[in-house]
């Protein structure tokens, strides 16, 4: 099992926009193509409270590439953004990583904890 963390950096006051668009679009497609979210995060201290954070989950990382292209070229969700976007985008940066457990039995425990 891999974890992606992804990091949101939102435009200015487009925060709500950004996750209505999850809540109303991306999360139903996700549901469909299987697509494990963990959780989603924003900022309540800290740096930029613009911000959006969430993780999820992959067997491997074909599995990742196979539905986040599936994802990525969903003509839904390729609507959905278009339409929410008709004044410029609503998020300046996407940064995300891969992760994998670096200690043993940490992973489940904070899974479980939520």
């Amino acid at each position: 099992m891999i974890y992606e963390l992804r990091y949101y950096e939102c435009v200015p006051g487009k925060l709500p926009q950004v996750l209505k668009r999850f809540e109303d679009h991306a999360l139903p497609i996700w549901n469909e193509l299987g697509i494990r979210s963990l959780g989603f995060w924003t900022t309540a201290i800290g740096e930029n409270d613009q911000s959006l954070h969430y993780m999820l989950a992959w067997e491997d990382l074909a599995e990742r590439e196979a539905k986040w292209s599936a994802f990525a070229t969903d003509p839904r969700w390729q609507l959905a953004r278009k339409l929410s976007e008709p004044a410029g985008p609503l998020v300046a940066k996407v940064t995300n990583s891969i992760l994998k457990p670096a200690l043993h039995g940490t992973t489940t425990a904070f899974l479980a904890a939520d």
